[in-house]
């Protein structure tokens, strides 16, 4: 018996939809899945961030003896940069809740640097302090990828370097204000070293030679006896 045409067509339109409601349905469930996932980073960064918030408290009342250049705090910061990291990468730059969650880590960063500085005086301690300022804006910094593998390097062989990493087109009053005092460049990226703004991407090399005092730490820390 012989398929007639029509035939034909309704068993390729049949096939084609079962193909069709297929994807839809495994790309609805892989996007279901993502966005638990998601979520669930979301609400870990935000317990994060209620303990780094409670750990600020602590930290301004502890004498100087138990504060060290490398704190516990900045620690979980760094943690924290990686979780936010992950999350932009998955939901991206521009997605509202990961500028929300980014601006609070901003402001996180900020107080750690102005409790840092508090504490270096009051406790004789010399962290160096490096601020670097960038934008994820498409077109407007195509240095700062690079830059940042730069600075990620540069803190694996100097731990005693604070680097504090901010999107200069935040909407957050109080990164806008430090732009404003620390006297940051519109040319992108920008860092700030002892106390100097400098525009334009930096080699290793180039830093290292803006801050001579790193490899002079990194001599005095591998002259330290083994404990």
């Amino acid at each position: 018996m012989r398929t007639t045409p029509v035939t034909k067509y309704l068993l390729a339109f049949v096939i084609t939809a079962l193909i069709f409601a297929t994807a839809i349905i495994a790309n609805n469930f892989f996007n279901a899945k993502r966005i638990e996932q998601i979520r669930s980073i979301e609400e870990g960064i935000s317990i994060d961030i209620l303990s780094l918030e409670t750990q600020f408290d602590l930290l301004q009342g502890l004498s100087c003896k138990n504060i060290s250049e490398d704190s516990v705090l900045s620690r979980e910061l760094d943690t924290l940069a990686s979780k936010l990291s992950f999350a932009e990468a998955q939901l991206g730059a521009e997605n509202e809740e990961v500028r929300r969650l980014k601006r609070h880590y901003s402001l996180l960063e900020i107080k750690d640097l102005l409790l840092m500085q508090k504490v270096s005086e009051k406790c004789d301690l010399e962290p160096i302090f490096l601020l670097y300022f960038y934008s994820n804006e498409k077109g407007e910094c195509p240095d700062c990828e690079r830059q940042g593998y730069v600075l990620t390097e540069l803190a694996k062989q100097y731990p005693q370097l604070r680097i504090y990493s901010f999107d200069y087109n935040l909407d957050l009053s109080a990164l806008k204000t430090l732009i404003s005092v620390r006297e940051i460049p519109d040319e992108l990226p920008a860092l700030v070293v002892n106390e100097t703004p400098y525009s334009g991407f930096k080699s290793i090399n180039d830093i290292e030679d803006i801050l001579p005092e790193l490899a002079d730490t990194a001599t005095s820390t591998s002259k330290q006896p083994d404990k």
